[in-house]
């Protein structure tokens, strides 16, 4: 499966008990349609990420970066501290390609392949040198 979103916050390295690192991170995607009555309704799904390839792709997952997702998502259910039932989408990202910078910073373009297991990152001005 594949989204298309921008993360919602900076990816986060973490280190399980068994001395694995993960790189945690969220993506929001967007989605919009018209009712019967021609309103257009916009509709945000939030998907919880996991990527376990290597950590070094976290420095270029900073929040409002646009990404495409290659994965499986999962579902998760919990009960919150309120009490009430609660929901949630997880994405078990194995490949994951950059469109661009965040809106802060200057557009990056970037893919991860999970076969060879290492990022790489163009700039998207010119920088030849000649």
């Amino acid at each position: 499966m594949n989204i298309t979103g921008r993360l919602t916050r900076d990816a986060e390295v973490r280190t399980t008990s068994q001395e694995k690192q993960v790189v945690n991170f969220s993506v929001a995607t967007n989605d919009s349609y018209r009712n019967k009555q021609g309103e257009r309704i916009e509709q945000t799904t939030y998907f919880d990420c996991s990527y376990w390839i290597t950590p070094n792709v976290a420095r270029l997952l900073t929040k409002g970066t646009m990404v495409e997702l290659s994965g499986r998502v999962s579902t998760r259910a919990w009960t919150g501290n309120d009490g009430e039932p609660r929901a949630g989408l997880n994405f078990h990202t194995s490949n994951i390609k950059l469109h661009g910078g965040s809106r802060k910073t200057e557009p990056v373009q970037a893919t991860v392949q999970a076969e060879n297991n290492k990022a790489t990152a163009q700039g998207t001005e010119d920088d030849l040198p000649f």
